[in-house]
């Protein structure tokens, strides 16, 4: 669907909106502002149904060789005599900082529009609710300028400096926001025998980024005091941390812990820090990329999580799925959607290094 930004009247953020909408409300502060549209003939978001949906997976066909290069910005010259992008991470390393990654995949036949938009609801929650400082936050989406492009490459390189010299006391943020898949547990340390994977911007010739990888990057060397939460706004997300413990509840809040260390295979924890995953979905669901929930693409995942912490500050663990539970449960049934539906047929997923009590333990990044 053909877009434009907008910036919020409110806030000030920029937000990729369809083309003929007469009105936005910011996915960030929530706040309505009218659109100045000099377009005709484009169906508006919310009417007759037309919202727009998008799963958040793609798993091209395993035996096709991409032709194509990796997308680079229509800046960026001749692609074939292109050096790679080099990440230049930020000097800053505080006790709190962050890497926003989200891929609309510009150009590309699956692209999604709510990707990148997802990255700055949450930049924006993580200054204002939880006092990140922006030299901290490192943000990786096609319209940061060229070495922040989220290649393979600079994703992996934004994931060490993440975890770069991390001690006792600091807190660190991983959002994802974009496509994902799965692949064959070749290790022998999955559950239900597949990797789950994020898909990098030029996948088609880097490869995915698998989660085997991920967690060991970021996770086994978390120090004791040290804490991680990653918030996986993907398809097939629910243990994309590869963490030890994945919690299953009910709509009554009742909650068990399933053990996914798989014996014999190698140690999935950290080095003593607590790791915590928000996934968008279990392994074996597709999440949504929807205008459904303000007119504006988003993620289900990332809509539902920085509205329940700007209206619930204090929120526990336990009641901040139940809520995303019924967010997204309640835009599911306001576009007519059941539960066989692959799209918004999500529940959000909560994976730990450590068993906790949700309902008593408080969500502080």
């Amino acid at each position: 669907m053909a877009s434009r930004r907008v910036r919020c009247k409110g806030c000030g953020m920029l937000s990729q909106v369809p083309l003929g909408a007469q009105s936005i409300r910011c996915p960030s502060c929530y706040r309505a502002t009218p659109v100045q549209s000099d377009y005709n003939g484009y169906p508006q978001p919310g009417v007759n149904g037309n919202f727009n949906i998008m799963p958040r997976a793609y798993a091209p066909n395993p035996g096709y060789v991409a032709q194509n290069r990796p997308y680079l910005p229509p800046n960026a010259g001749n692609i074939a005599n292109q050096v790679q992008p080099q990440l230049r991470p930020p000097a800053s390393h505080g006790c709190k900082r962050a890497v926003l990654c989200g891929i609309n995949y510009k150009g590309h036949k699956q692209s999604l529009n709510g990707s990148i938009n997802d990255v700055l609801c949450m930049r924006s929650l993580l200054v204002e609710r939880f006092k990140f400082p922006t030299s901290s936050i490192l943000l990786l989406t096609e319209e940061e300028d060229y070495d922040h492009i989220p290649t393979k490459k600079n994703i992996r390189a934004a994931l060490r400096w993440l975890i770069q010299g991390c001690q006792a006391g600091d807190s660190l943020v991983f959002h994802y926001s974009g496509h994902g898949s799965q692949v064959r547990d070749e290790s022998r340390d999955e559950v239900d025998g597949y990797d789950e994977a994020i898909l990098p911007l030029d996948y088609q010739v880097e490869g995915r980024i698998l989660d085997d990888e991920i967690n060991a990057t970021i996770v086994r060397p978390l120090p004791r005091g040290a804490k991680l939460h990653a918030i996986i706004d993907t398809c097939f997300s629910g243990t994309l941390l590869d963490l030890p413990n994945v919690c299953k509840i009910n709509r009554e809040g009742y909650f068990k812990w399933e053990d996914h260390q798989i014996p014999h295979a190698a140690y999935k924890g950290t080095s003593g820090g607590r790791a915590t995953s928000i996934s968008a979905c279990d392994d074996h669901q597709n999440s949504g990329d929807t205008t459904a929930f303000t007119g504006i693409a988003t993620g289900a995942l990332t809509f539902s999580f920085v509205q329940a912490l700007k209206q619930e500050p204090r929120l526990t663990y336990g009641r901040l799925l139940m809520v995303m539970h019924e967010t997204i449960g309640a835009v599911r049934q306001g576009v007519g959607l059941n539960s066989n539906e692959p799209h918004l047929s999500q529940e959000p997923r909560l994976s730990c290094s450590e068993k906790i009590d949700i309902h008593s333990k408080r969500l502080c990044i």
